[in-house]
């Protein structure tokens, strides 16, 4: 089964917590602190398997979730840390962040590997916590919760040449002759139902790629047929093959077929028009072909070959002027925010640490980063400490009180509600 596009959930181990312990050995006077670090949790890794050629893998797995990181223990020792959870997809797979719509990968080298989700750190013990000031803290840290986010993952077919056209007009018989797939080929519409790849060859022995893609309708940007689902797998092709119907068979004028699936590249992504195209006049075997093809030259500036995949003629000149084609253009990235770090193709802009309002006679206070902190807190007496100082170094005093906060007033954040005590 082809699935090219799956939705998931991924959520990162969180870290481990840090040990509250304290040495306590005879001929050793005051110990102080002996608590170690936790581990951290299992990243989530997507890489590249080259034997994967469909997201089916991931059909069924709508949650992926790794593993916490170990707790710290007494003696200073340090809890383990996860083992990284690595998924495989095929090349060509692109992620994307659905809360932000940012593209968080694009893996379409045979050795790319993406980190998705970044695992949470260990807490640390209260060893790490010890100073001249405090030599034997009563508190440590809970460890950090990892990353959660809800992800599209897409599979972009690889492939340097893409056959496109309305249903019916010969792509499936044009790659069976040129390639040794074995697509459905049948006489009705929509017979090609999944993208069908295949390796051509020309005379001079140079090989490429060639997809031949269901066939395109009238509306097909917008969902009509099956247009919509593999519209997508032109994104990465070098060379647009439009394939014509020119014996107008169907009662359709060929030129008319032509703007038709240009119009649906446009409507789908702009850029596709700017990729080199070529038109394989097909079915010239048929009575009305030729004169069909007189009356499409004078309006198309694209070059053009009169081929019959029936009858398996004009094809070799098509595939040497392909692979001449494809020896002259550059390959480019699909993306133009990617940058050279890693494989992230985003950077996050600084945000504020929190945001408060007011509901009703509640203050509630959100925010990453003080959500975070929130978890870390070990509500000991001394993690209280730390805690409401923490929260005054961010300001948040301040910015409460300038909102018209009282003595006895509730803050809330996330479900845990606090009375506000200047």
């Amino acid at each position: 089964m082809f699935i090219d596009e799956v939705i998931l959930e991924v959520h990162a181990g969180d870290g481990g917590n840090g040990c509250i312990a304290f040495r306590r050995e005879k001929y050793i006077p005051m110990g102080g602190p002996f608590g170690g670090n936790g581990g951290r949790g299992s990243n989530i890794i997507f890489q590249v398997d080259t034997g994967l050629h469909t997201l089916l893998d991931l059909r069924y797995q709508k949650h992926i979730k790794g593993k916490r990181g170990e707790h710290g223990m007494g003696k200073n020792q340090n809890g383990k840390n996860s083992e990284d959870i690595i998924i495989k997809v095929p090349q060509g797979t692109v992620v994307t962040d659905l809360d932000t719509n940012l593209i968080i990968a694009d893996l379409k080298d045979k050795d790319s590997r993406a980190l998705i989700c970044q695992g949470g750190r260990g807490g640390r013990g209260n060893t790490a916590f010890k100073t001249p000031s405090n030599p034997a803290p009563n508190f440590a840290e809970n460890g950090e919760p990892g990353e959660v986010k809800k992800i599209k993952v897409e599979l972009k077919l690889l492939a340097d040449v893409g056959l496109v056209g309305l249903p019916s007009v010969g792509k499936s018989t044009i790659i069976s002759v040129v390639s040794r797939s074995k697509p459905k080929i049948a006489a009705y519409h929509f017979t090609t139902l999944t993208p069908n790849l295949g390796v051509c060859k020309d005379a001079k022995g140079r090989s490429f790629v060639m997809a031949d893609l269901p066939g395109l309708i009238e509306g097909a940007s917008q969902g009509e047929g099956l247009g919509d689902r593999f519209l997508r797998h032109i994104e990465r092709t070098k060379v647009i093959a439009h394939v014509i119907d020119m014996s107008a068979s169907e009662g359709r004028d060929p030129y008319e077929d032509y703007q038709l699936i240009n119009n649906e590249l446009k409507a789908f992504n702009e850029k596709l028009l700017k990729k080199p195209q070529v038109i394989l006049a097909n079915k010239m075997d048929i009575e009305g072909a030729k004169e069909n093809l007189e009356a499409f030259q004078k309006k198309v500036d694209v070059p053009i070959f009169p081929i019959s995949a029936m009858n398996q003629e004009g094809l070799d000149l098509v595939l040497t002027h392909l692979a001449d084609m494809l020896e002259t253009i550059e390959e480019e990235p699909l993306y133009e925010e990617e940058c050279m770090e890693g494989h992230v193709l985003y950077t996050f802009q600084k945000e504020e640490p929190y945001t408060i309002e007011k509901e009703g006679n509640v203050f509630v206070v959100r925010g990453e980063r003080i959500e975070k902190l929130f978890r870390m807190t070990r509500f000991t007496d001394e993690g209280i400490k730390r805690f409401t100082k923490k929260l005054r170094r961010l300001g948040l005093d301040e910015k409460l009180e300038q909102m018209g906060i009282q003595e006895g007033d509730i803050v809330r954040i996330l479900d845990f509600e606090f009375e506000y005590h200047e």
